[in-house]
Formats: C-alpha cells, sequence, structure tokens
C-alpha cells in the first residue's frame, strides 16, 4: 500500500520546490498531492504534512519531514 503524503500549496511555511524533493525522498513510491488542505489555524503557525491520516507540524519543513517519517509504511 502506497503511503497517501499531502501538502497545502498555500501554507507559508514550506516551499513547494524543496519539500516536494524530500518527500520524494522519503517514499519515491507516493504520490504526493498538492493542495489546500483546510487546516488554516496550524497551517499559518508552522509547517505540516498529512500522512497517512495524521497531521504532522514543525517549525520548519525539515522537522516537519523529520516528524513524518516515523508514519511511512
Amino acid at each position: 500500500m502506497a503511503n497517501d503524503i499531502r501538502i497545502c500549496d498555500k501554507c507559508r511555511h514550506i516551499r513547494l520546490k524543496t519539500m516536494v524533493p524530500k518527500l520524494e525522498q522519503l517514499d519515491p513510491e507516493a504520490e504526493i498531492k498538492i493542495g489546500c488542505k483546510s487546516y488554516c489555524g496550524p497551517c499559518s503557525r508552522a509547517a505540516f504534512i498529512y500522512i497517512n491520516g495524521r497531521y504532522v507540524t514543525g517549525q520548519t519543513e525539515d522537522e516537519a519531514i523529520e516528524k513524518a517519517r516515523k508514519y511511512v509504511k
């Protein structure tokens, strides 16, 4: 089963240009979906990743990716 990874293109705390390649390294076979997740409260305060049914946040992209690593199947 592939990992379900989603990120918001409107989040001010991430840059798609840098985050997508990092997520692809995390799981090269995952389909990464990009679009608004209607998670605007937390999204305005920190970087976040929706992975396999969980929202994972971090102060930086790298911190969010490290926290998401434990939810990769």
